[in-house]
C-alpha cells in the first residue's frame, strides 16, 4: 500500500537574489536527489518548500515543472495546502490537472479553527477533489495539533491515505495516531516530519520521514530504516547519532524554522544556487555560517 516509500524529501525552492523562484535551480536540485537515490518520493510545496510564501501561480508552475523534470522517476507528492478551504480546493484540483496524485494537506493555519472544523475542511477538500490526500500536522507552525480522534474519523474514508506527523511536538503522537486509525483503515500510512525525531517515531512504527536533511542525507536516512528492519538497531542507531548534529545545527541559536540554515548548505554541498529563503525568513549569520561547515566537515560532505 506504501508507494511512496521511507524517505520522502520535501524540496527547497530556490530563489534568486530578487527573490523570485529560480525554476532552473529547482530542476538541477531535482536531478541531483533522484541522481543522488536520496529519497523515494518527492514533495513540492512542503514547508521545506517555503509553500507559505509562494503565489498561487508559482506553486502552481513548481508542479509542472516537477512533473516534466521528474519524468515518472519518482512519485510526487504537492503541498496543497491554504489558509482557507477555497483556495485548498482550488489548488489541489489544479495539482490534479497537472497529473498529481496525492496532495499534502497542512492543517488550516492562523485562524486556529475548531477539531469539528478542522474535520469539515478536509471532507469539504475530499468532497470536491479526486486526490489521495495525505494530511499534515504541524502545530509549531499552524497554531492547532490535529487530534488523534479526528485523525481516526478522517480515516474512515479511503480517500486519506495517512498523515506527516511534526513529532518533535508530541513525540508519543504517532502511537496515538495508530491506535486511533487502525481499526478504520489498517493501511493507514503514518510518517514522522521531524529529522531529529527519526530513530524515536521508526520504534514507534512510523512507516518513513519527511525529510528536509535528505537532501544532504538521503543516502544515510535511507541506511537507517535498512539496518533497523534487519534487526542491526545498534548500526541504525549509530548512523542516527552521526548524522544528529546536522539536524540540531538547523536549529542554531533557537532558529525554528530549519530553512535558512538547510538552504546554505544545499549549495556548499551541491553547488546549485538555491539562494536565500524570502523573506521574512533571513540568511544565516556569520557565526552560524561557521557552525555549519563545522558539521559539514565532519560528515564529510565538505
Amino acid at each position: 500500500m506504501n508507494k511512496f516509500g521511507r524517505v520522502l524529501l520535501p524540496l527547497i525552492t530556490p530563489f534568486d537574489e530578487k527573490e523570485e523562484v529560480n525554476y532552473q535551480a529547482f530542476e538541477e536540485l531535482i536531478h541531483y536527489v533522484i541522481d543522488k537515490d536520496y529519497c523515494d518520493t518527492l514533495i513540492i510545496t512542503g514547508t521545506t518548500g517555503e509553500f507559505n510564501t509562494l503565489t498561487f501561480d508559482e506553486k502552481v508552475k513548481l508542479y509542472q515543472t516537477a512533473v516534466k523534470v521528474v519524468n515518472g522517476r519518482k512519485p510526487i507528492i504537492a503541498g496543497t495546502g491554504c489558509a482557507s478551504t477555497k483556495e485548498t480546493i482550488a489548488l489541489t484540483k489544479a495539482a490534479a490537472d497537472i497529473g498529481i496524485d496525492t496532495c499534502m494537506i497542512v492543517a488550516p493555519y492562523y485562524c486556529k479553527p475548531t477539531q469539528e472544523a478542522i474535520y469539515e475542511h478536509y471532507m469539504e477538500i475530499a468532497n470536491n477533489t479526486d486526490i489521495n490526500i495525505l494530511l499534515y500536522n504541524i502545530p509549531i507552525f499552524t497554531g492547532v495539533n490535529i487530534d488523534p480522534k479526528i485523525v481516526g474519523k478522517l480515516a474512515e474514508n479511503k480517500k486519506f491515505i495517512g498523515i506527516k506527523d511534526e513529532a518533535g511536538i508530541n513525540p508519543f503522537q504517532v502511537t496515538d495516531y495508530y491506535f486511533a486509525t487502525n481499526d478504520a483503515n489498517p493501511n493507514f500510512l503514518i510518517f514522522n516530519g521531524d529529522d531529529l525525531m527519526l530513530m524515536p517515531t521508526i520504534s514507534q512504527n512510523a512507516i518513513g520521514i519527511v525529510s528536509g536533511g535528505a537532501h544532504l542525507v538521503g543516502d544515510k536516512i535511507k541506511n537507517v530504516f535498512v539496518k533497523y528492519y534487519d534487526g542491526k538497531v545498534e548500526e541504525a542507531l549509530n548512523i542516527y547519532r552521526e548524522i544528529f548534529p546536522l539536524f540540531r545545527v538547523c536549529g542554531i541559536n533557537g532558529r525554528i524554522h530549519p530553512n535558512p540554515m538547510l538552504r546554505a548548505a544545499i549549495e556548499v554541498v551541491t553547488g546549485i544556487k538555491v539562494g536565500k529563503p524570502r523573506r521574512p525568513l533571513n540568511g544565516i549569520t556569520t557565526s552560524e555560517k561557521e557552525a555549519l561547515m563545522n558539521v559539514l566537515k565532519e560528515l564529510k560532505l565538505v
